[in-house]
């Protein structure tokens, strides 16, 4: 069978469980039957590394603002995405999507793949998250297997091949990593490693550029992590001069209104959960036929921040299955920095 017709037909399962489903990519249909995650939820490493196929939906997902050696900026975006078609765990579909951003252009893959054939998993000793030829892999020898990777894609038109070094702590989001998303209750677990240092090649159409910079890699899991009427999210990761970096998120319902949560996270790994976000778009471009917000105020008073991100590359268009902007930033303000936002479901 060839790798369209398996395309095909993965997208057709993939569809058809989230036909009359609710939220971005059917995030917001009911639970039923399915794990779901509690506030007294006890994380234990290397296994929550791995897969919980007890659960819907999973993912792996790495972002890079990266500096190269021609003195352009760039970003990296890799992700692996589990689902499971049953509350028992035996039927898993998984998708892998990654990027790369330059100034001027966007580069976007995606691989589809069945469980169970080993076309795409997750091990967690030694730990290694893959689907087909893209790469998620350990090199640590001693410490947590996430603290020294290779990541490594493939796209149609450039690849990359990075090495990445974390010089931080793991920072678990919410109550401890339980991460509520809605009034209503809905929620996931969620941790991060945002202290990465990168180094590695991109290889693009105009040729190989060596790069450096900065990486953060989140992990979550959950069963419904969208009220049923929640459309999508603006979602970031910010890394400040200061050493400071940010996580912060709103979820956007029917009504236009938003439900936000921070993480501000010192440069030593203290983390403090803040509910007084407030995200504001501030210019609108139209890339695929819809209004995008490229530009964003920031500001969470609780910790002095006002800040304005722009986009590195405005077409940051991730052209797949459910499709969605994914790019780098630039934050000015009353802190100044760089990072990765991500929109859905506009």
């Amino acid at each position: 069978m060839n790798v369209k017709v398996i395309f095909l037909i993965l997208s057709s399962v993939i569809y058809a469980n989230v036909v009359g489903a609710q939220g971005f990519a059917g995030l917001g249909q009911s639970a039923d039957g399915y794990a779901l995650p509690t506030p007294d939820y006890a994380f234990t490493f290397p296994d929550d590394h791995g897969a919980h196929n007890d659960y819907r939906i999973e993912w792996w997902y790495l972002t890079a603002i990266l500096d190269g050696d021609d003195g352009q900026n760039y970003g990296v975006q890799w992700t692996l995405f589990r689902t499971s078609l049953d509350p028992d765990g035996t039927s898993q579909v998984w998708m892998g999507n990654a990027g790369i951003t330059t100034p001027d252009k966007h580069f976007t893959g995606e691989r589809l793949a069945r469980g169970g054939i080993g076309q795409a998993g997750v091990t967690t000793q030694p730990f290694a998250a893959w689907i087909d030829d893209w790469g998620m892999v350990s090199k640590a020898g001693v410490g947590d297997p996430l603290d020294t990777l290779e990541l490594t894609a493939t796209l149609s038109n450039a690849s990359y091949t990075l090495d990445l070094n974390a010089n931080g702590p793991m920072i678990f989001h919410g109550d401890n990593g339980y991460s509520v998303k809605s009034n209503s209750g809905q929620a996931s677990h969620y941790y991060s490693q945002p202290f990465y240092q990168v180094r590695g090649t991109l290889n693009l159409p105009i040729g190989d550029v060596a790069v450096t910079g900065l990486g953060w890699l989140d992990r979550e899991w959950s069963s419904q992590p969208l009220d049923a009427d929640q459309l999508g999210w603006d979602w970031f990761s910010l890394h400040f001069d200061s050493g400071e970096r940010l996580m912060g998120f709103g979820l956007r319902d029917a009504n236009g209104q938003s439900f936000s949560y921070a993480s501000w996270i010192t440069a030593d790994g203290d983390v403090t959960p803040s509910n007084d976000l407030l995200i504001t778009p501030l210019r609108w471009v139209n890339i695929a036929d819809r209004m995008i917000p490229v530009d964003w105020r920031l500001e969470l008073p609780s910790q002095s921040v006002d800040i304005t991100t722009q986009a590195l590359n405005n077409d940051s268009w991730q052209s797949t299955l459910y499709p969605y902007w994914e790019g780098p930033v630039f934050a000015t303000g009353t802190h100044q920095g760089r990072g990765y936002l991500e929109m859905t479901g506009y």
